[in-house]
Order: structure tokens, then C-alpha cells, then sequence
């Protein structure tokens, strides 16, 4: 980091730290383990297999030509491989400061037509990895002397939509997480926080956009007029996973255009 401006490597630098993202081999979370390499960390970069685990990892080093990537794979609907990815990552660096629980998946359907089947692959990823990835991460940040843990959320944890309930009611269950997670973890300088972004330009989402009629649906609620970028979220990211957030804990930061805030009302013809 530039050494011109000291206060903002105090503050913001993460070089000597590890961080671990989910879910990294696109989209939101490529975008993510760039810019922490960027920053300084060495970064974990995990996806399902090892060959798009090590594919990411190849993406942020032609990024950050001197970055420390390590590529980790596994299922995380497994808790026994939630747990061997976070021993991997450690034994790899020596260390985890940061974790950035950003995996997700999710399945469309009515609720009078959802299987038990989907319910459980929804929540295995969404809920039930974050919660036992934080928890394997936790002794190791605990014997360090402290360390970060970030949940990518939803605005659907706050706003609900027809055909997605269990992706909104395990994004929902994510946020009261970091309470719960932030209160205990206190005492052993463990800061556990939430970034929920609103509705998003990712390779997933971009039917969404192409579709005129969904498009104009969603750009007359959001004030910015105009869905977010990956990179939008780098920002809220990097203030949570550096020393500058040491008194942050236990928040959900919604990144969304001003969607949660409210709207106008849809007789302004700039909404047309």
C-alpha cells in the first residue's frame, strides 16, 4: 500500500491477513477476493470443485500479479467439509483473520410447491454452512487475538418476493446470525457484521435485467434507478474486514440504491 497517506494503512491495509471467501469463482465473490488481494490479504478462494476452485485462483493472480491465492474446494452443505476447508486454509497460511461467508444458492418455486428437498439444499448452503464455517473459524481467530467475519445477505431478508421464501427466510436467518454470533464473540475481539446488497447485476441476475418488463418493475424501487454492481459492495467489504471497523459489530449494512429507504411515488414520468 502507498506509504504516502499513513492513516489509511493503519486503517485499512490487510497485508499479513488471510481471508477465506465462498463462493469465489464469480460474480460477487470474484470481484471480492480481488479486491482483498488488492488490499494486501492472502486469500483463500474457495468453489464446489478443485479445478473452478483453482480457475478462481488463476483470476485474482492475472488481477494482483503478486497476490498469495489459495484454491479450496469443497461442498458446503457438508459441515465435515465446511470444517476441512477452513483447516486448509490455515494450514496453508499459517493464519485466518477474515472470513467472507458469500456462497449462496437458491431454487424458484410457489410455497405450496416446495419440497422438503428444497428447503433442506437451500438452507444447507445459505444457513447452515455460514453457521458452521463461523464456528470453525472462530478457535482459530479466538488464539490469534481476534479476526472478522462478514455475511454476504439479502435485501430479500427484508423485503419479500413470491417464489424465493426459503432464500428469504435463510438470508433472514443469516442477519439475526451476526447478533448472535457478534454478542458472543465480543470478549475475543471477534467482529461479525452483514452486508446485504439489494437487487444486483450478476451473471445469475442478468435475465432479470434483459427482461424489460422485470427490469422496469425493479428501476421503479430502487431512487438509484439502476440495479448495483459487484463492485459496489468492495467498499462496505474492505471497511468490515479492516482494523477501521474494530468498534463494528453485530450490523447488517444494507447496500441496495436506497431500496429499504422507500421510493417515489410511480407518477414521476422519470420512473416511465
Amino acid at each position: 500500500m502507498d506509504q504516502s497517506y499513513p492513516i489509511l494503512n493503519r486503517l485499512f491495509s490487510l497485508e499479513g491477513k488471510t481471508a477465506l471467501v465462498t463462493g469465489a469463482a464469480g460474480g460477487i465473490g470474484g470481484v471480492l477476493a480481488v479486491s482483498l488481494a488488492q488490499a494486501g490479504a492472502t486469500v483463500a478462494v474457495h468453489a464446489r470443485s478443485l479445478a473452478a476452485a483453482q480457475q478462481a485462483a488463476d483470476d485474482v493472480a492475472a488481477q494482483v500479479p503478486d497476490a498469495q491465492v489459495v484454491p479450496v474446494a469443497g461442498d458446503l452443505a457438508s459441515v465435515e467439509e465446511c470444517r476441512r476447508m477452513v483447516a486448509e486454509t490455515v494450514a496453508a497460511s499459517g493464519r485466518l483473520d477474515i472470513l467472507i461467508n458469500n456462497a449462496a444458492t437458491n431454487r424458484r418455486g410457489p410455497i405450496a410447491e416446495v419440497s422438503e428437498d428444497d428447503f433442506d439444499a437451500i438452507s444447507a448452503v445459505n444457513t447452515k454452512a455460514v453457521y458452521f464455517l463461523s464456528q470453525s473459524a472462530y478457535p482459530h481467530m479466538k488464539a490469534q487475538g481476534g479476526g472478522k467475519i462478514i455475511h454476504i445477505g439479502s435485501a430479500n431478508a427484508f423485503f419479500a418476493l413470491d417464489t424465493v421464501s426459503v432464500y428469504g427466510l435463510t438470508k433472514g436467518a443469516v442477519a439475526q446470525m451476526t447478533k448472535a454470533m457478534a454478542i458472543e464473540w465480543a470478549p475475543d475481539n471477534i467482529q461479525v457484521n452483514c452486508v446485504s446488497p439489494g437487487f444486483m447485476m450478476t451473471p445469475l441476475s442478468k435475465p432479470i435485467w434483459e427482461d424489460e418488463n422485470r427490469a422496469k418493475w425493479f428501476r421503479t424501487r430502487i431512487p438509484q434507478r439502476r440495479p448495483g454492481l459487484p463492485e459496489e459492495l468492495v467498499g462496505a467489504i474492505l471497511l468490515l474486514a479492516c482494523p477501521a471497523s474494530s468498534y463494528i459489530t453485530g450490523q447488517t449494512l444494507i447496500v441496495d440504491g436506497g431500496f429499504e429507504a422507500g421510493g417515489s411515488w410511480l407518477r414521476d414520468p422519470a420512473y416511465a
